[in-house]
């Protein structure tokens, strides 16, 4: 067992980097493993969650020599984030781009719903996912559409793309995305890891989305990522909820730091491309030097130690970037109709959700309707990739056809 803790890691004063080493090159988007395009997409948005927090916490922190400290780790942090991101071609366009993120949404939100220890953080996370998995399948449309490619050139057959709870039922009124709170004194270590790594990775979502979206000339490609990039806010919301407001600033400084450790040690051990597999490598030893710190500042200014936050175990199992298809059917078969009231889920269409609807589309049809509406049009039909047999949703529908006929 892997514990970031018991290692120093590469000393701060050792981590600044020349732009000769920043400068990396970056993957070939026709050759990739899909999966460290995921990987990469997965570590920017861990890497800007770590920037925005430590912004936070400088603005709310009256020691000088604190704020200093966050500021040099900061600039590390903002050197991490720029050759991780810059791993990424310029080749590569912004729905190719988004088709990766999409895929990372799913896999990434997949795999620790099935790794959360926690029945009601679980269902947190499986309900999230059906819906990134719909909006894999609106993008891929609009793809073939915009650019004439198919989504199998960037997801392979690794990732399904297929229908899943329709992105025009994801508009909820925001009472209902606020979860109630994991208790930070009683839940398992990795739940607090797991959280943190789908909200940093549906931030960088809903960031990159309501960036990229008016640099198209299509009205639908604007409109869709306008429609989407909303249902990604929510998302965010849905998840930041789940922390535990009362984890001061040192207990948070010290989770993402473990979170970083974690994460680039896993993807280290499961890295196919050597030149990226030593990015991971060099970032974990970067990071455990960043603990080191953030644990001297909790003994210091919080007067614990660092496994009274994240254990003493070590971190847990690697997380793994793996196709999910069979437990994504399981979901559509049995939670796609799932909405949320309060903080608890329900399957009907109650007031509040009615009226929410009535006021976003007005009676239209929103852009993600559209979209496959329009790829019908053009092509005949809606794009999909279905490597596992017929949609279980369409397939259990037919079947109750069938039983009443």
């Amino acid at each position: 067992m892997f514990n970031p803790l018991e290692h120093k890691g590469l000393a701060p004063d050792q981590q600044l980097r020349s732009w000769r080493e920043l400068n990396v090159d970056p993957i070939d988007p026709e050759a990739v493993d899909p999966y460290t395009r995921c990987r990469i997409i997965t570590m920017n948005g861990i890497e800007v969650e770590a920037i925005l927090f430590s912004h936070q916490f400088a603005r709310n922190c009256p020691d000088d020599e604190v704020r200093r400290q966050l500021a040099y780790t900061r600039y590390v942090e903002n050197q991490q984030q720029r050759v991780v991101n810059w791993l990424l071609p310029g080749l590569a366009s912004v729905l190719e781009t988004t088709l990766g993120y999409e895929q990372v949404a799913v896999d990434l939100t997949a795999w620790v719903a099935r790794h959360e220890p926690d029945p009601y953080l679980r269902q947190a996370y499986e309900f999230g996912v059906l819906e990134d998995f719909d909006h894999l399948y609106r993008y891929a449309n609009l793809y073939e559409m915009v650019e004439r490619r198919k989504a199998e050139k960037v997801v392979d057959a690794l990732t399904e793309v297929m229908p899943g709870r329709p992105t025009v039922h994801e508009h909820r009124h925001p009472f209902d995305e606020v979860r109630a709170p994991y208790d930070k004194d009683s839940v398992n270590p990795q739940s607090k890891l797991n959280a943190l790594t789908i909200l940093s990775a549906e931030q960088q979502v809903a960031i990159y989305y309501m960036n990229v979206g008016p640099q198209y000339m299509e009205p639908i490609a604007r409109q869709l990522y306008q429609e989407i990039s909303l249902i990604e806010q929510e998302h965010v919301t849905h998840y930041e909820s789940l922390l535990d407001a009362g984890e001061n600033w040192w207990e948070r400084l010290l989770t993402h730091e473990y979170n970083e450790c974690w994460l680039y040690h896993s993807f280290m051990e499961q890295e196919s491309d050597p030149r990226i597999k030593a990015v991971w490598e060099l970032h974990l030893q970067m990071e455990l030097g960043h603990l080191q710190q953030a644990a001297d500042l909790l003994r210091r200014h919080d007067g614990r130690e660092p496994e009274e936050i994240v254990g003493s175990a070590g971190v847990p199992e690697p997380l793994l970037f793996e196709p999910n298809k069979q437990f994504l059917r399981h979901l559509l078969a049995t939670q796609i109709d799932l909405n949320k009231l309060g903080e608890g889920y329900v399957r009907e269409a109650h007031e509040r959700f009615e009226w929410m609807q009535e006021q976003l589309h007005a009676g239209e049809k929103p852009p993600s309707e559209q979209v496959i509406d329009m790829h019908r049009e053009q092509f005949g039909d809606e794009y999909r990739i279905e490597t596992e047999g017929p949609h279980p949703v369409q397939s259990l529908r037919a079947a109750e056809g069938d039983r009443r006929a």
